[in-house]
């Protein structure tokens, strides 16, 4: 039994605090903290449990370092921002406390996602006897793990890894982002860049696309191939990868919109002087579009991610392909939520159960895919997210 804090109330957070009530013998106190303790308090009110609620600015280090030391939880577990990953490791570290995320740190005047920033805290977080697991989400989190799984169970050695994303939701909206708007937008419209030959390859964003055929009757959708976190520690902890790509599924009219607001420069990231004030195009039009944590009530349809690897088994080439498929409705019905934010949320859930179980604490920091697979997957089927492997899929990808 654990306290844990959590930072962060938009739609990963709600999942994240839900699910981690639903078992209150691995965490026996939740306290739940953001900018706007409002939110908080909402999400609260959707428990059966009591939880405690607080208020943050998680850009301030003595903020983070005066609420970590009045809760004394074992755990942190940060959903808020990607920029904000940094000042939340360095009040772990001043406070002794372990730390999760899922996402990478970003700065926030660059769309880059490298993990070298949070890298860098190796030898502090194993000094202070301390764990950072980066990266517990969906991708990345859960496909880091469904790779480590297939690499370790099914393969001598791997080649090659696709990781297909694909949301065959809808929400009913014109245009909305099923995630923080300002990430996703800057996630999507940043260079591509895939692994192949010992190197990363840069190639403009969206710029190869190809059909996929989802199994389970999720349907036939256009996947582009784009940038996405996890290539970077998958190819550097599975060196015999020689070709890695990450794939996306967009609708046309998304991707119509999105071209129009870049176009008129909504989707900039340098501020911009309007009426005396400086203001950052892309912020703006996050407070215009739907706050993804309320298109849960709307979305319907389903997402299907998993991965497809290739490479020998007993010197013979064999392809591999696991995959996750979650109902938009059901995560509804369960946690008040839609699926993207369902799926982030329960692999945050999990690797804070691994860790506070003891099965994965180790000092250091961690990407998930160097940690055994195994008690993380098999909690996958028990959490919400039963995984499927199809050996032999036929699948053509190019």
């Amino acid at each position: 039994m654990a306290k844990v804090l959590i930072i962060g109330a938009g739609g990963v957070g709600q999942v994240v605090t839900h699910k981690c009530a639903q078992l209150p013998e691995v965490f026996s106190e939740i306290v739940l903290a953001s900018r706007t303790e409002a939110k908080c308090k909402k999400i609260a009110a959707q428990l059966s449990t009591p939880i405690e609620t607080a208020q943050v600015d998680a850009d301030n280090v003595p903020e983070l370092v005066a609420l970590i030391n009045r809760v004394k939880p074992e755990l942190v577990i940060n959903v808020a921002l990607p920029y904000q990953d940094l000042t939340i490791m360095d009040a772990c570290l001043e406070t002794g406390v372990n730390y999760l995320d899922t996402a990478n740190y970003e700065p926030l005047d660059t769309a880059k996602f490298e993990y070298k920033w949070q890298w860098a805290y190796q030898e502090r977080f194993e000094k202070a006897g301390l764990m950072a697991l980066l990266g517990s989400g969906f991708d990345p989190g859960a496909t880091n793990m469904f790779t480590a799984y297939i690499a370790k169970h099914y393969f001598d050695e791997i080649h090659t890894l696709d990781i297909i994303d694909v949301n065959g939701g809808d929400h009913g909206y014109p245009f909305a982002t099923n995630f923080n708007p300002e990430i996703n937008i800057r996630e999507v419209t940043a260079e591509c860049r895939h692994w192949e030959n010992g190197e990363f390859v840069t190639t403009p964003a969206m710029s190869l696309k190809q059909g996929f055929t989802c199994p389970e009757g999720v349907g036939s959708f256009d996947i582009y191939r784009m940038y996405h976190e996890e290539l970077e520690s998958l190819t550097k902890h599975f060196p015999t990868i020689k070709k890695a790509q990450f794939w996306m599924s967009f609708s046309d009219n998304y991707l119509k919109h999105l071209e129009v607001l870049g176009n008129v420069g909504m989707t900039g990231i340098e501020p911009i002087e309007y009426q005396g004030q400086q203001i950052v195009p892309i912020q703006f039009l996050k407070a215009l579009l739907p706050d993804p944590s309320t298109l849960g009530p709307r979305t319907k349809g389903k997402t299907c991610i998993g991965c497809v690897v290739r490479g020998l088994k007993d010197g013979k080439e064999k392809t591999v392909y696991l995959y996750n498929i979650c109902d938009h409705q059901e995560c509804y019905q369960e946690v008040q939520s839609q699926a993207i934010s369902y799926t982030t949320g329960v692999p945050a859930m999990i690797g804070a159960k691994m860790m506070l179980e003891g099965k994965w604490m180790q000092p250091g920091v961690w990407n998930m895919e160097q940690l055994d697979p195994d008690p993380f997957m098999q909690d996958m089927n028990q959490h919400g997210l039963p995984w499927k492997v199809i050996e032999e899929p036929g699948f053509d990808l190019k």
